[in-house]
């Protein structure tokens, strides 16, 4: 794919492009009104061991067939659920019981839905993944709310200092693992001329060296194009000329606190629950960059061609943001399963649709889901993989912005 298309992509809505599919649809983003999460008590635990070795892989989760004899959750198991361990940057650990307000606990929410078949995990035959090397896309919206945890995922910028990742980045279910006792997170920013140059007497940890991207501004970098170029010169402002000759680079900063919810861990549902793997990382140091809002997950078949979005770092890819979309193949109430290429290190992601205002000719975009990664699955008696994601509820969605803003007086419509 060259410059023009990944244009092409990003100014024209997906449904036009796919031979008039759906272009009558009117696809808009519904605000839903969400249950209150309060916090109710406070417990300090122990310190962590830290001890666990990370798994960018899970087996023996809860698949497809398993999702439909989940039964409800009832109230009681949702206040449990959601309740959420905190750990802070000195060690500290503590576990907040909630309650749960207004939750709609829907009849037939754990009822799977075939959306449509198409068997392609990991990267199989021709690979659809897409390099971002332009510094013009790299660093600006949507591509540069993509980060990079230091434990191996990616990971998205939901606000000023908070990023939304896979639980299962930080924490196993039963510990957190080695490596989240430092986390870090990467935010690519341009490297200037000046960069690198240590002033007298300054020091810098190994954590604190920035790493360089081998990213290229050259359009024949975006891999899986066409080998053909457009032909028509693209004229560059000096600006750009001189923007395009930096480099990217990441700029890693501290994690403050990290928030799992309690649903993660082990010893309440016996097994990791890949419905809640999900973590909020608060920044030591707020950010300057344009992050994504969060949305709830809308039905598949209300999103245009049922396409989702998302970008990370894949691990086989070094150095390099990976932008890939494809179709939902089937959902559940609180997962999408997909078949988007994408190899570890992408994992933790943040999904993404764009979708009209209502009553607005504005279009935007917001996270949906969360990339959960590579799922090997009992199904019965056999192993068998898929591509998994897990979807914003509107419970979720509450919880979630209760770490963002600590109260509740932002969070009554998603």
């Amino acid at each position: 794919m060259d410059r023009a298309l990944l244009l092409l992509l990003f100014s024209t809505p997906v449904w036009s492009l796919m031979n008039g599919i759906d272009a009558e649809q009117d696809f808009s983003w519904q605000l839903r009104k969400v249950p209150q999460i309060v916090k109710e008590k406070t417990f300090l635990l122990d310190a962590p061991k830290f001890e666990a070795n990370a798994k960018l892989e899970l087996s023996g989760v809860c698949g497809i067939e398993c999702q439909r004899t989940l039964p409800v959750p009832r109230l009681s198991d949702l206040k449990e659920l959601l309740s959420y361990e905190t750990v802070f940057e000195n060690g500290t650990r503590t576990l907040t019981e909630v309650n749960v307000l207004g939750a709609d606990l829907d009849p037939v929410a754990n009822t799977t839905t075939k959306v449509r078949s198409r068997r392609k995990r990991q990267v199989y035959g021709t690979d659809s993944r897409f390099s971002i090397s332009d510094t013009r896309f790299l660093t600006n919206f949507p591509f540069n709310t993509a980060v990079k945890i230091s434990t191996g995922c990616s990971g998205i910028l939901i606000s000023p200092k908070h990023v939304l990742t896979a639980a299962h980045c930080v924490h196993d279910g039963t510990d957190y693992i080695k490596g989240s006792k430092k986390l870090r997170v990467g935010l690519l920013r341009l490297k200037s001329k000046g960069d690198g140059k240590r002033r007298r007497g300054a020091r810098r940890s190994k954590r604190e060296v920035s790493e360089v991207g081998d990213h290229h501004t050259d359009a024949k970098q975006l891999e899986q194009g066409p080998s053909k170029r457009s032909g028509r010169k693209q004229k560059a402002s000096g600006l750009n000329e001189r923007k395009s000759e930096r480099k990217p680079s990441f700029q890693w900063t501290r994690v403050k606190s990290t928030q799992i919810p309690k649903g993660w861990l082990r010893g309440i549902t016996g097994d990791v629950a890949v419905d809640y793997d999900y973590a909020v990382l608060e920044l030591k140091r707020p950010h300057k960059k344009k992050y994504m809002e969060l949305g709830i997950s809308p039905a598949s078949k209300t999103m245009p061609g049922s396409m989702i979005h998302f970008s990370g770092y894949d691990a086989d890819r070094s150095g390099q943001l990976v932008y890939r979309f494809c179709s939902v193949s089937e959902e559940s109430s609180d997962l999408f399963y997909q078949y988007c290429d994408a190899e570890s290190g992408s994992t933790g992601s943040g999904i993404y649709l764009r979708l009209k205002e209502p009553n607005k000719k504005k279009w935007k975009r917001k996270i949906i889901a969360i990339y959960s990664g590579h799922q090997w699955v009992d199904v019965n008696g056999e192993e068998q993989d898929y591509n998994v994601a897990v979807r914003i509820t509107p419970a979720k969605y509450a919880q979630i912005c209760l770490w963002i803003h600590g109260n509740n007086d932002n969070c009554a419509q998603g």
